[in-house]
């Protein structure tokens, strides 16, 4: 068979530098997948870009080819004008981005931006391509197509924008996609159905794949062939089946052993005392009205959550796990005052084991300022969650600056003593942001979070843009300064295996309710509710012989109306959250 895409010996560097890619050769088929797997900084993305000819100006192609055999016969991307390569991207090869904010115009309607691709290329009219979209739009998982065309990239959470990215992307039906990080922002059940929809895609059209990811678990789903890089260079490739059951290089090896993975035997843990709470939510509800397109049209109400009841013991980690739009980071901006409740809802705070609580919501203005040194968050995106306007030690000292702590020779040991503790050299507090690789940026939004010494930390997904090593390196940094500080989390993940080994506590949510809660060691061995379930066999491993169960995942991911009798729910009919055995929640009709 006739490579589709054939990459040889390519090299490429920035400025006068030495190359950071070197000598990388491979080749894609006709309706195979090929995985790139790799750290960040290991020359995946960039490799990626050259096939499409958008390297960022300071790169330059040192040596190698790039050859598409396509409708048009064998071209040499490489020596192609770029007139001709307007042509080969989006219509031939489509790609993918990892970060959809940064992919989408913030002026256009998110589905004139992806018609755009079927308009440029004189696929359709518009009316036409609207109804492509549409569809679309409603297999990539969207629940709602309509609303999802008219509305713009920051009405839509991150997981939705990447949907977006990914129609985008799916809508030309392209000879070669190049999928970089595709299900990163994603959580696991939209994860799974959209592997699912591009395996189907493949199968459609005969649509080759470059899947660019760090999660061998994604890799074992999906690839034929596999291209391990590390450091510009590759350190192992061939078919999946072997590589993945007995890999031979050492650094495929390490990339195995930093997987996260649910742990196989369970723990019984005790049930959590509720004695020294630092944080509750009582029946908290938060419900935003959308205006319609038309002005005779009534509002229409989006209920973010619903009833929330949190509880978080001092000291310990509540995890809250459920796909996009689910009502997360709501939950967690209504418990740290960012957000109002509806009315009847209620978040108490308490400082100390000997304090008071206090209403979030109804603080003076010297208790609100008391209460924002005392719960900090650390965002999910290290990129956007740091100026890039300012060093790194005029960052760290804002929050000092703010609430007058310190001379300005103490702030500046404090950060320094701050960077020391999330394993940082005190030396790179002159840098700037984009001197720093996304793990060591995440290390620096978390000291940032630290320097006022709080008591609670909301964590915002703060893994889940981080590949598994510095992932690793993340989470054992969080769980020795939690120890070490007495520190409570209120820990957001779409990431199960994340999740089972950082919580004390977890609440599944769905619609804005929680659907189930137990501590992971029942929740994740015992489960009751078909989304838990969903979430569950939609974690992806790292194990060719244990694929993803894509009809169970449908089952649990699908519409709450169409679960089994007991689970059912609509807007007009919510069922109560009832324990089952000592500290296992589960929302069923009794």
């Amino acid at each position: 068979m006739q490579p589709l895409l054939s990459v040889g010996n390519l090299s490429i560097g920035f400025g006068a530098g030495e190359p950071v890619v070197r000598d990388v050769s491979f080749q894609v088929n006709p309706g195979e997948t090929l995985a790139l797997v790799g750290e960040s900084g290991s020359g995946k993305t960039v490799t990626c870009r050259a096939v499409l000819r958008i390297l960022p100006r300071a790169a330059r192609i040192h040596s190698g080819t790039v050859r598409l055999n396509g409708s048009n016969g064998v071209q040499e991307l490489t020596t192609l004008s770029e007139r001709q390569m307007r042509n080969v991207r989006g219509n031939t090869i489509s790609m993918i981005f990892q970060e959809p904010m940064r992919s989408l115009s913030p002026l256009h309607r998110i589905g004139n931006q992806v018609s755009e691709v079927l308009w440029l290329h004189g696929r359709t009219r518009e009316a036409a391509a609207r109804k492509e979209v549409l569809e679309c739009f409603e297999r990539v998982g969207f629940p709602d197509p309509e609303r999802a065309y008219k509305s713009y990239p920051f009405e839509l959470s991150g997981g939705m924008r990447q949907r977006a990215m990914i129609a985008m992307a799916m809508v030309a039906k392209p000879d070669l996609l190049i999928a970089d990080e595709p299900t990163t922002a994603l959580d696991v059940t939209t994860q799974a159905q959209v592997l699912g929809l591009m395996k189907e895609l493949q199968r459609d059209t005969g649509m080759a794949m470059i899947l660019v990811t760090h999660d061998l678990g994604v890799v074992a789903n999906m690839a034929e062939q596999v291209v391990v890089m590390h450091k510009g260079q590759v350190m192992e490739s061939g078919a999946a089946e072997p590589l993945l059951r007995s890999p031979a290089h050492a650094y495929t090896q390490q990339l195995f052993d930093a997987a996260p993975a649910i742990p196989a035997n369970p723990v019984n843990a005790p049930e959590l005392p509720l004695d020294d709470l630092i944080l509750q939510m009582k029946s908290v509800s938060k419900t935003y009205s959308m205006r319609a397109g038309k002005s005779w049209k009534a509002e229409t109400k989006i209920h973010a959550c619903r009833g929330v009841d949190f509880s978080l013991q001092r000291g310990k980690t509540l995890a809250i796990v459920g796909e996009s739009g689910s009502g997360k980071t709501t939950a967690a901006r209504i418990a740290l005052g960012a957000e109002l409740p509806d009315e009847g809802g209620e978040v108490l705070f308490r400082a100390t084991s000997q304090s008071n609580p206090i209403g979030v919501h109804h603080m003076s203005r010297a208790a609100r300022t008391a209460f924002q040194r005392e719960a900090q968050m650390v965002f999910q995106d290290p990129y956007s969650s740091l100026s890039p306007r300012m060093r790194i030690l005029d960052a760290l000292v804002e929050p000092l600056d703010i609430h007058g702590i310190g001379s300005k020779l103490e702030r500046r040991d404090q950060a320094a003593d701050m960077l020391r503790l999330v394993g940082l050299d005190p030396d790179m507090l002159q840098r700037y942001p984009h001197a720093f690789s996304g793990g060591q940026r995440q290390r620096l939004s978390i000291a940032r979070a630290l320097m006022l010494d709080p008591s609670l930390l909301v964590c915002d997904e703060p893994t889940s843009a981080l590949d598994v090593s510095v992932q690793e390196q993340i989470l054992q940094l969080l769980e020795d300064i939690r120890d070490r500080k007495n520190l409570s989390y209120l820990f957001i993940s779409h990431d199960l295996a994340v999740v089972a080994r950082i919580a004390d506590e977890v609440a599944v949510m769905r619609a804005g309710l929680v659907v189930e809660q137990a501590p992971p060691d029942t929740l994740f061995h015992n489960p009751k509710h078909p989304y838990t379930k969903a979430l569950i066999a939609a974690q992806p491993e790292p194990d060719i012989d244990r694929p993803i169960d894509l009809k169970l995942v449908a089952l649990g991911a699908g519409s709450p109306e169409s679960w089994p009798d007991h689970f059912r729910f609509s807007d007009t009919e919510i069922p109560s959250l009832v324990q089952v055995e000592p500290g296992h929640k589960v929302r069923c009709h009794v």
